[in-house]
């Protein structure tokens, strides 16, 4: 591994970084580990939200916004998985390809689906884009569920993005995604039913705890998002004075999910034929003994 580049920040150094961390190669953790003491300084942005609703197109202008204000940020854009092949199939990079002209890096990851991968996964790329120089770090992700409130659990600031032409309502909202929202955003504001949408948000967070700000933004009319800019830099202000503890809450979130990958390969290795567990699950299958003993024996063996 380039260390050298890849602390320069040079695009191919830190593309092979993330892969070599995403696909657990040879070496990844070593590198991991070396980078890990001068990380954790930069602003991390959670966007979320229905799909459909213009994130890509909107991260494009708010990235363009924050590179011309002298910042220097990235993009981590997690996708659906294919099925098939387990890539991102989303192409965020296509979509975004205005902001990766002026200096904006953008990695596209595939979600996968699996407990903890989302997790690892990000912030694993998050370091690696630190270590790079990144900063703020912007986490796109699509529609709604886990995946957002993993988002909402490691960024400093979370923005979620409504469009009046997505069947965006108060219900929608009612539904809880305004819990992990900083930030509110009507997007395509030149759209009929905005106007309305906003009203039903502004109306609507007086219930919520968090108080996000509201606003209307349109890529189409280059509009708003220089305020969301800077309203997004406030809420990062805001939000400095508890970053000891967020930071320390991901931290252990971070090292219960990396012993969770240690012990799903055990696990993995000790059901494969000739392993530890596969005997146990003859036993199971013969009649033997039941799943629950046999969960009990696998797990004493895990202590031992």
């Amino acid at each position: 591994m380039d260390m050298e580049g890849l602390r320069a920040g040079r695009r191919g150094s830190v593309a092979r970084a993330i892969t070599m961390a995403e696909n657990d190669t040879d070496g990844a953790e070593e590198m991991l580990r070396a980078i890990y003491p001068e990380t954790g300084g930069s602003d991390i942005v959670g966007v979320t939200g229905p799909a459909g609703a213009g994130k890509s197109s909107l991260i494009n202008g708010l990235s363009m916004e924050m590179a011309r204000s002298g910042d220097r940020p990235a993009v981590l854009a997690v996708d659906p998985t294919s099925h098939i092949t387990g890539g991102a199939i989303l192409g965020d990079r296509v979509r975004m390809g205005t902001s990766t002209d002026s200096g904006v890096y953008i990695r596209s990851i595939a979600s996968r689906g699996a407990t903890g991968a989302l997790s690892d996964s990000l912030r694993n790329s998050i370091r690696i884009l630190e270590y790079a120089g990144f900063d703020p770090i912007i986490i796109e992700s699509v529609g709604a569920g886990q995946t957002e409130v993993d988002i909402s659990n490691i960024a400093d600031v979370t923005v979620v993005v409504f469009n009046p032409h997505t069947g965006d309502s108060i219900q929608t909202i009612k539904a809880g995604i305004t819990e992990i929202g900083d930030v509110c955003v009507i997007n395509k504001a030149d759209l009929p039913g905005s106007s309305a949408l906003y009203d039903a948000v502004r109306d609507y967070i007086g219930e919520s705890d968090r108080n996000p700000a509201v606003l209307k933004t349109s890529v189409k009319e280059n509009a708003g998002i220089g305020e969301l800019a800077s309203t997004i830099r406030e809420r990062l202000r805001a939000a400095a004075s508890s970053a000891p503890q967020r930071r320390a809450r991901r931290l252990e979130a971070e090292t219960k999910d990396i012993v969770l990958s240690h012990l799903r390969r055990r696990l993995d290795t000790m059901f494969a034929p000739g392993g530890s567990a596969h005997h146990i699950m003859e036993s199971v299958r013969e009649g033997g003994t039941d799943p629950y003993e046999a969960a009990g024996r696998i797990c004493r063996s895990l202590g031992e």
